[in-house]
């Protein structure tokens, strides 16, 4: 606003000071003592952007709140001491849903006129005498709101005791743009300051912030007060509060620091293996970081109701159930991985993204993807048993099939209002960002690479940072001088100009390989499924800087090029009789092997597969098929390269193999093709029966070992294997007959049950044993059980339960509707419920939330006919207004289209291919 317009504004308030004026709702009648509020009458909001300005800052929050547990509604107060450093009357910050009573600047003898604007979730307070620049003053608000329903601000949650009492608790998620609708505030994380909280409580109750109290004192008629530390210096998304009657377990860290998890009480047994694994990640990354983790205490805390997978609230991070509690009689191993990497993941970020945070969502990424890509690093120092580098590649893997669609965004992407942020928290900046770095990391050594990050983590400390800043702390280390003496790879790197054409341009490139006598002939253009070559659509101006690698036959060298051209040649010698290029798949890029190269991998995996190593056969197998999506090869090329599966002893590309097959299976048994889905299910049991055959059902063996029984025979009992289901349903009945005293082998458990609710009487019996049971992981397995019925009424029946929310929580929802979605009774009945129940779902969830995302992409991912494509071209054209500010549903149409291609495409090669086998 010009200076002028304040000015004259300035002098017109000035002169009505001590008139009286109609209060509006927003204000509240003024103290003795103080003079009458201001009018808003003739004030319009001052401010017109998203962004708050950037001439006031706030240094530090004195937090107040006092949550009412039987009301369910909260009241508080709020100081903020700010740093003024323009002339301005007024002080434009956050706030959403929040009934603002009084706002005032110390000192001050007003009460300030507080306008809204809604519509940017910002309130701006208008001061008469103006804010000097280089000054300091202190904002007082008093505010008040019902605690939210859904997941989001300061929300309420339930659980019911083992004697059937439901208590209630409160917990915050901020995380991106939600801390304004728990206190007024300057939410964007460029504007860090330090808080001190004060919560109000009754004693039955306890509470939980970022910092440890210091003391607790009555207020009055047993009303208590805890009074926490003042925090680090930190984005308001990390300000967390927790007001519940948990009990908790604790330890501490080599350096002191105190860890504790907190659960429900009846579930406090299953904190222990949680505190282990936190402790462990704890001193691992200080360790690794070599910077100390800044605060006392560190406390995870499981709560009941809770939309994602947990948030790195500096210093309490809140977690589902199924992320932190470990059960040793229900919990299978993967659910122990899970559990091991979702900690992980949260510790990290203590770090990146709490230590150092990106300046503006654009760059979520620099949070996201590092905590995804620490999660491999710290879990392998930690627990090398669980073999995490097992999982990478399908991290990879799901970063690759949403880049090769034409609405994939670059890692760094715009974004300003709270939905186009809210989509910011995708596969793009937690998978490719994890893949890029790992592409990083391999490329510069691992020394370099920790000691870049180090370097870039020392220098933004409690601080706000950019893509630029990463790349120039990783350029200017000791380490990358001497590689570019080491090598001719490393001497003219420019590392800026090859890290942003990872992440400020979208896609993935697709490197086609010819071999020409001594030499490999390379190409790189832009991997899409969606569009051909022949579309006027298809992309022309992508190049990336590709830190290529390969392996020949004559030597166990991983060969080192950095591709920065369309095309390149590289010398392998006449001697060299095949080339296997992405080594390890440590690259972030598809290989195709032309000219009769394919034919060459194909040969060399049926004569001698254990020349390469699990993760380059599994690479194959899926470079392979993504191929064949993208129109770049016949689909019985790529089944023809499985055929050496019969040989593999390594679970990961075994699972790769089957996963494609029974991708397929699951995609015609949709359709109405019986005869090809019966042949392809025969196929597929007689192709992996050796391997059937040698699964037990125990949970003995390695971790791999047990991930492969628990994939295998869920898929052989899908396939009405014989075997397979009598041996289930035998113990489904043994299960039954001991009234749930019998504990399961818990990597064949979800098998079992789903087997068993294909009856009434076990479907009954399962929901029953879903409603009481105190294991967050059996009652995901039952869930999805339930959901494997063939009768679509009670599909139905679980729809409309996870819509109300009691006995399935609306947490689940969402994963409740792909599960259906899944079943080839339930796939329409699933698109039919969330097109009926859109705006519910929506108002539940958030638009752009993933949970969003992952209904309109799962749903519609299960279709693969033109007449399915119109379908949700038309319901989206219906919801025009909301789907145009998505990018999923883009996505989620790209998808379809893939689908309808690979059908058109593959479906009668595949026929015949499956005919001359079953001959």
């Amino acid at each position: 606003m010009a200076f002028v317009r304040l000015l004259a504004l300035f002098l017109f308030h000035m002169s009505l000071v001590g008139c009286q004026h109609t209060q509006t709702s927003q204000q509240a009648s003024s103290s003795p003592g103080e003079q009458t509020p201001l009018g808003t009458d003739s004030l319009s909001f001052p401010w017109s952007r998203l962004r708050l300005p950037r001439y006031i800052v706030p240094l530090h929050y004195r937090l107040l709140l006092h949550p009412n547990m039987t009301n369910l509604s909260f009241t508080g107060s709020v100081q903020i001491q700010i740093d003024v450093q323009n002339n301005t009357n007024w002080v434009v910050l956050h706030s959403k849903g929040l009934q603002i009573s009084k706002a005032t600047i110390l000192n001050e003898n007003f009460v300030l006129p507080v306008l809204h604007n809604p519509s940017h979730e910002q309130i701006g307070i208008f001061s008469p005498r103006v804010l000097s620049s280089g000054q300091k003053y202190f904002l007082y608000m008093e505010f008040g709101a019902e605690l939210a329903d859904g997941f989001y601000g300061f929300y309420k949650s339930t659980y019911r005791t083992s004697t059937g009492e439901t208590r209630t608790l409160a917990s915050t998620h901020f995380e991106p743009t939600s801390a304004r609708m728990a206190f007024p505030c300057f939410d964007e994380p460029v504007f860090k300051a330090n808080f001190s909280v004060r919560i109000r409580r009754s004693a039955e109750y306890i509470s939980l912030s970022n910092m440890p109290i210091v003391k607790t004192v009555e207020v009055n008629d047993g009303l208590l007060e805890d009074r926490f530390a003042a925090s680090v210096k930190m984005s308001t998304y990390l300000v967390a509060f927790v007001i519940s009657d948990f009990k908790s377990i604790t330890a501490t860290t080599s350096s002191g620091v105190q860890v504790s998890i907190y659960a429900v009480p009846q579930k406090w047994l299953q904190t222990h293996y949680a505190l282990e694994v936190a402790v462990k990640m704890l001193d691992f990354y200080e360790e690794y970081f070599n910077i100390r983790y800044p605060l006392p205490k560190q406390d995870l805390i499981a709560i009941p109701d809770f939309q994602s997978g947990a948030m790195e609230n500096w210093g309490l991070t809140t977690y589902r159930e199924t992320s932190l509690l470990f059960d040793p009689l229900t919990s299978s191993v993967s659910d122990k991985l899970w559990v091991t990497m979702v900690i992980g993941h949260e510790l990290a970020h203590q770090w990146f993204g709490n230590l150092v945070t990106m300046e503006w969502w654009n760059d979520i990424w620099l949070n996201e993807g590092f905590a995804r890509y620490m999660e491999y690093i710290s879990v392998e120092a930690t627990y090398p048993d669980l073999k995490v580098e097992e999982y990478l590649l399908h991290t990879c893997f799901a970063a690759v099939g949403h880049d090769s669609l034409n609405s994939s965004r670059p890692i760094s992407s715009p974004a300003e209002n709270p939905t186009q942020i809210k989509e910011m928290f995708d596969t793009v900046s937690y998978d490719k960002g994890a893949c890029v770095l790992h592409m990083l990391r391999h490329f510069l050594t691992d020394d370099v690479f920790q000691s870049g990050i180090v370097r870039y983590l020392r220098k933004y400390s409690y601080k706000n940072a950019h893509n630029q800043d990463l790349w120039d702390s990783l350029s200017n280390t000791d380490d990358i001088q001497n590689l570019k003496h080491y090598s001719a790879l490393w001497e003219h790197l420019n590392l800026t100009a090859m890290m942003n054409t990872w992440t400020l341009q979208k896609g993935i490139p697709v490197v086609s390989v010819t071999r020409k006598g001594p030499r490999l002939l390379l190409r790189q253009e832009r991997f899409l499924k969606t569009v051909l070559p022949s579309d006027p659509v298809w992309p022309t101006f992508f190049l990336w800087h590709i830190p290529l690698t390969y392996k020949t036959d004559v030597s166990s060298t991983v060969h080192r090029h950095l591709m920065t051209t369309q095309t390149d040649s590289i010398h392998v010698g006449e001697d060299v009789s095949w080339v296997k290029v992405n080594s390890d798949m440590t690259g972030y890029y598809v290989v195709h092997y032309e000219d009769g190269g394919w034919d060459e991998m194909t040969k060399l995996l049926r004569e001698n597969h254990t020349a390469l190593s699990y993760k380059d056969r599994t690479h194959l197998i899926h470079n392979a098929f993504q191929l064949v999506t993208a129109g770049h090869l016949p689909v019985n090329k790529a089944l023809d390269l499985i055929g050496y599966l019969r040989l593999e002893k390594h679970t990961v590309p075994l699972l790769q193999g089957l996963g494609y097959l029974e991708y397929f299976y699951r995609m015609i048994e949709k359709r109405n093709e019986p005869e090809l889905s019966q042949n392809l299910g025969m196929y597929i049991l007689r192709f992996f029966r050796a391997v059937i055959d040698q699964q037990t059902w125990s949970d003995n063996g390695t971790v791999s070992e047990r991930r492969l029984r628990s994939e295998v025979l869920s898929l052989a009992c899908h396939l009405d294997d014989p075997p397979c289901l009598e041996r289930a349903r035998q113990s489904f009945k043994d299960w039954l007959q001991s009234n749930g005293t019998l504990n399961l082998p818990t990597d064949v458990a979800e098998t079992v049950f789903s087997v068993g609710a294909q009856d009434d009487h076990g479907w009954a019996s399962l929901l029953h044993t879903y409603n009481i049971s105190l294991s967050a992981a059996q009652k995901q397995k039952i869930l999805f059980a339930l959901t494997c019925s063939r009768n679509t009424s009670k599909l139905e029946r679980l729809l409309e339960l996870g819509l109300e929310g009691k006995v399935i929580r609306s947490q689940d929802l969402s994963s409740l509707i792909l599960m259906v979605a899944r079943n080839p009774q339930g796939h329409h009945l699933a698109w039919n419920f969330v097109k009926k129940n859109w705006d519910t779902l929506v108002e539940k969830f958030q638009l752009g939330s993933f949970c969003i995302r992952n209904i309109i992409i799962g749903t519609t991912g299960q279709f693969s006919s033109p007449e399915e494509l119109a379908e949700v071209q038309s319901f989206f054209e219906s919801i025009k207004e909301q789907a145009s500010q998505l990018r999923a549903t883009q996505v989620a149409l790209d998808n379809l289209q893939k689908n309808v291609r690979w059908v058109q495409r593959n479906l009668e090669t595949l026929r015949n291919w499956l005919n001359e086998q079953m001959k």
